[in-house]
């Protein structure tokens, strides 16, 4: 198959909202930008979206197909989606009780951690543990973003989390992750009215604004996403259980979060203790 060919890819099952659009906007066709594992993320009318197995979640940029195709990077697809409704993250409405119900919540599941597995990446942090290489200077930062996030000092927060833009391997680095799953949190907060929405808005602008000179495209578009309040099924479904004083199922949907790559769950999630409440504790020093 050159690059220039086209691979029919079976009909897609599910999709996000951001993959549909862009689909639509290019005739259904897309070009292998990287294949990671048994995925492939894909340009589409200049935007980049997801291709996965169906077991993998959903998020606004995902397809979900049976088989992933074996295709070369530069290949083009053309994927199938008509007749599917998109997914798109359902954002339960939130106020200032129920935000101090999740971050309650929060701290009740945060006691049951251990149970989701030893953490990798950022993950460290909530227990306590120290940060591993190449993670192993970025504590001082993290701890600086959750403080200014405890403080609702939005403008403390902008420097931490440009230190820590590009920070990690792959192709969605640790620090992006972090960082995108704290302005995920405040994002809702703010929705919810707890939190500085135009201050946290201007430092989700910053970010995304500097992330394509530091980071890799999938991960800059990927965390423009977060700070905008969108992310996978799993984050989604955590502030809904977390929201509704539901301990099982938020417990269930930080199980499903932390599956994602290898360190991307944990990192997301570890970012959202630090913009719900200023939680990573200090690392235990050996």
């Amino acid at each position: 198959m050159t690059a220039t060919s086209v691979r029919r890819v079976a009909r897609a099952l599910a999709l996000g909202v951001t993959a549909a659009r862009a689909l639509a906007a290019g005739g259904g066709r897309a070009r292998v930008l990287a294949r990671p594992g048994g995925a492939a993320f894909l340009t589409a009318a200049g935007e980049i979206v997801w291709l996965g197995p169906a077991t993998a979640p959903l998020h606004p940029r995902a397809m979900l197909v049976t088989v992933v195709p074996d295709a070369d990077i530069g290949a083009e697809l053309c994927v199938d989606a008509a007749g599917l409704t998109p997914w798109q993250p359902a954002t339960p409405p939130l106020n200032a009780a129920a935000a101090v119900t999740m971050r309650a919540g929060w701290a009740r599941l945060r006691s049951d951690l251990h149970m989701l597995g030893a953490p990798a990446g950022f993950g460290a942090l909530l227990a306590g543990a120290p940060l591993a290489f190449p993670l192993d200077g970025a504590g001082t930062e993290a701890r600086a973003l959750a403080e200014a996030c405890a403080r609702d000092d939005a403008a403390a927060g902008v420097p931490p989390a440009l230190a820590l833009l590009g920070l990690g391997g792959g192709l969605t680095p640790s620090g992006d992750d972090f960082v995108g799953g704290a302005l995920f949190a405040r994002h809702v907060l703010a929705g919810a009215g707890a939190a500085d929405a135009p201050g946290w808005r201007r430092v989700a602008d910053t970010v995304r604004d500097a992330a394509p000179a530091r980071t890799h495209p999938i991960s800059a578009a990927l965390l423009g996403d977060l700070a905008s309040g969108r992310g996978h099924a799993p984050l989604h479904d955590l502030m809904a259980a977390l929201a509704a004083d539901d301990g099982a199922r938020a417990r269930d949907a930080a199980a499903r979060l932390v599956r994602l790559g290898h360190s991307s769950g944990w990192d997301i999630l570890t970012g959202v203790a630090a913009g719900l409440a200023g939680g990573p504790p200090r690392e235990t020093v050996q």
